[in-house]
C-alpha cells in the first residue's frame, strides 16, 4: 500500500469525523472507524465516510459464538469494508465462520492482545504474563483459521510475521517519537513499526487531536 497510515476516527460526531477525514485524506491510506463511531452512526454513517473516497477499516472487534459473529459479518456485507476486525480469542471456529461470511475483498483480521494491556493485565484475566507469547500463539491460530491477518503491537509484529510470512499485519498503538502514549502501554514509532513488518499503521490522536490534523499526518508520513 502506497500510504500505510489508516487514521483512527474515534468520535461519535459524524460532522467532526467527516471534517477530519477531508483534511487528512491526501496523506493517509484509509479511515478506521471503531465502536464509538459505529454505535452512534451505524451503516449510514459508514456510507457517508466511505463517500470521501478512502478505504474503510471497520474496527468492531467482533467476539461471540461463531454463528452470531458470522451473522454480524453478513449484516456488514453491504458496507464492503476493506478491513474488518474480530477477536482471535473467540477461537478457530469463530474466525473461520467470520471469514466465510465476509464479502469478497474484505480482509478479516484478528485482534491478538490489545495495545492497552501489559503482562499484569493478562495475569488479572488468567493468562500468562507475556504478551509476546500470547500474540505468537494467537497468530498461529488465526493462520490455521484461514483469515487474512492479525492486529498486534509493533513490539510483536516481527515475531508474528516470522511465524506467518504471508499474513497481513495491522499495528495500532503507533506514536511519533516523543508523542503522548495516552492509554497505550505497548507502543512503537511509525517508522520502527513498518521496519518490523507492519502492513498498515493505525494512528489516531497524534493526528486527530492535533491543532492541524493535515500537518500532523504529513509530518508522520514524511518519517516513512
Amino acid at each position: 500500500m502506497s500510504r500505510p497510515i489508516f487514521v483512527a476516527i474515534d468520535t461519535p460526531d459524524l460532522a467532526r469525523a467527516k471534517a477530519i477525514a477531508q483534511r487528512v485524506r491526501n496523506h493517509v491510506g484509509g479511515l478506521k472507524l471503531g465502536l464509538e463511531f459505529f454505535c452512534a452512526n451505524g451503516h449510514a454513517g459508514v456510507r457517508e465516510m466511505a463517500a470521501i473516497g478512502l478505504p474503510i477499516f471497520l474496527d468492531l472487534k467482533l467476539h461471540d459464538i461463531p454463528n452470531t459473529v458470522a451473522k454480524a459479518v453478513q449484516s456488514l456485507g453491504p458496507l464492503k469494508p476493506a478491513i474488518l476486525t474480530i477477536h482471535a480469542s473467540g477461537g478457530r471456529a469463530m474466525m473461520e465462520d467470520a471469514k466465510a461470511a465476509a464479502p469478497i475483498g474484505t480482509k478479516v483480521v484478528a485482534v491478538t492482545v490489545l495495545t492497552s494491556l501489559d503482562g499484569s493485565d493478562l495475569t488479572s484475566v488468567g493468562l500468562p504474563d507475556d504478551p509476546h507469547a500470547q500474540v505468537v500463539r494467537l497468530t498461529a491460530l488465526a493462520r490455521e483459521a484461514g483469515i487474512d491477518g492479525i492486529v498486534c503491537s509493533g513490539n510483536e509484529v516481527a515475531a508474528a510475521r516470522k511465524a506467518w510470512p504471508g499474513g497481513y499485519f495491522v499495528v495500532p498503538g503507533v506514536r511519533p517519537a516523543g508523542g503522548d502514549v495516552g492509554d497505550q502501554k505497548r507502543v512503537m514509532t511509525p517508522r520502527a513499526a513498518l521496519d518490523a513488518g507492519a502492513s498498515i499503521l493505525v494512528i489516531g490522536r497524534p493526528i486527530t487531536a492535533a491543532a492541524d490534523p493535515d500537518a500532523a499526518a504529513r509530518a508522520i508520513e514524511a518519517t516513512l
